[in-house]
């Protein structure tokens, strides 16, 4: 299970930089061609925008694994060590049921907008939304994967002292 969660962190984060790196390099090249030749790329700003939708819910995973989408320490801090679990367990509940109703949402939007296509590009809409049920997807698995850390100790167990994740939560 820990070569899986490895892996999966690892590749998780190499598509994050991908996804980065190839907005980044589209800027460039589109604001280079517009300052040198007074033209650009006439689908750069889609894609660019497209590929953000992407890295937002694809990343989300990695942020959970930091801790920084639900914290509630200010009030575990107050709560009794038994209670403070309790409240954590509630709110890894919670966030599954969230989940797994963003990715039926999703893919009910993907069906809905497969139809219809993006003005420069021509992709259907449903391709750059399914990066929702996709990203979701993503979400359960690290979730699952730090579920009995964070619960037992807090998302604050959940950093290294770089404060990076650890690979094996």
């Amino acid at each position: 299970m820990k070569k899986f969660e490895e892996i999966f962190v690892a590749t998780n984060r190499w598509l994050l930089i991908a996804i980065l790196s190839g907005m980044a390099i589209l800027v460039f090249v589109n604001v280079c061609l517009r300052f040198f030749t007074n033209h650009s790329i006439t689908w750069c700003d889609e894609v660019v925008r497209h590929l953000m939708i992407w890295l937002t819910f694809v990343g989300a995973g990695i942020t959970l694994r930091h801790g920084s989408l639900t914290v509630i320490d200010n009030v575990q801090v107050m709560m009794s060590e038994r209670n403070a679990r309790r409240l954590r367990a509630l709110s890894a509940i919670i966030m599954f049921a969230f989940f797994l109703m963003m990715i039926w949402v999703g893919k009910t939007y993907v069906e809905r907008t497969m139809m219809q296509t993006t003005p420069s590009t021509r992709i259907a809409f449903g391709y750059i939304y399914l990066a929702m049920p996709i990203g979701f997807t993503l979400l359960i698995v690290h979730l699952l994967l730090v579920v009995r850390t964070y619960v037992t100790s807090g998302m604050s167990a959940l950093q290294d002292d770089d404060g990076r994740p650890p690979v094996a939560a």
